[in-house]
């Protein structure tokens, strides 16, 4: 047995030329992850790999198969209530496609370990415009969708659609998770925003982010549209509800 307090929650849908490879990538740090693959019935047989590489990794590699794509953010609240049962005390977001480099798994876990973040997150943005092989079409939709997003909610990040992020479980334990609205990128942006109101310290740590090589692309144009019109609606509730503050 590895013990380790991390675990990292990689949601799947048809992943099959990456999920080896991420998995494998993940488990040769230095320091010790867990995985919990949230895998939503790809028909390409990504959860065949999974299953396989669970007889390799049998107490370091988990897996929850769901019926269908059910959304990002059901995905997550599911990894994120497994990972509280099973006590982990650092909960990881993370893509399977390597747009996130695993090797910097370990400066996000640093930042709430030994930095005092509640909340750390892998930005784009904090450090100038660190994306590479997206068009800039995309680049400048993604950037200016998170300055958006600070200017309505005043949340102090400014990568707020980062889904590489470390949570330390107080955080997830503290947000009613029954109650996120979002499946998807705007779930990214509430989650956020909820730990903010909440009164969590969020720490931005700079990372480049990469397009994906293999497989296929799930954003899409709905994707940014309920970000950016959600992002009224969690500000406008805001104001008539009261958040206890850690």
């Amino acid at each position: 047995m590895q013990p380790s307090d991390s675990i990292v929650i990689i949601p799947t849908y048809n992943e099959r030329e990456n999920i080896e490879n991420i998995i494998r990538a993940v488990f040769g740090l230095q320091k010790t992850f867990h995985i919990l693959v949230i895998e939503d019935g790809s028909p390409d047989g990504t959860a065949d790999i999974v299953r396989h590489l669970q007889t390799e990794f049998p107490e370091r590699l988990f897996m929850i198969e769901r019926t269908g794509k059910q959304g990002l953010g059901t995905a997550y609240i599911a990894g994120f209530r497994w990972s509280l049962e099973h006590k982990y005390d650092y909960i990881f977001e993370m893509d399977a496609d390597f747009s996130h480099n695993p090797k910097d798994l370990p400066r996000l876990y640093t930042a709430c370990a030994e930095e005092g973040a509640d909340l750390s997150v892998g930005s784009r943005y904090v450090s100038g415009v660190n994306v590479v092989n997206w068009p800039i079409g995309r680049v400048l939709m993604s950037y200016f969708a998170s300055k958006y997003v600070r200017i309505i909610t005043g949340l102090p990040v400014h990568d707020t659609t980062a889904g590489f992020v470390c949570y330390h479980r107080r955080v997830l334990s503290a947000i009613a998770l029954d109650k996120i609205r979002f499946k998807g990128y705007a779930f990214q942006i509430e989650m956020k925003f909820t730990a903010y109101q909440l009164g969590f310290k969020i720490q931005e740590v700079p990372v480049i982010f990469v397009n994906r090589e293999l497989g296929t692309s799930k954003m899409d144009s709905s994707i940014f549209g309920e970000a950016m019109f959600g992002v009224i609606r969690l500000k406008w509730d805001s104001l008539f509800s009261s958040k206890k503050t850690v």
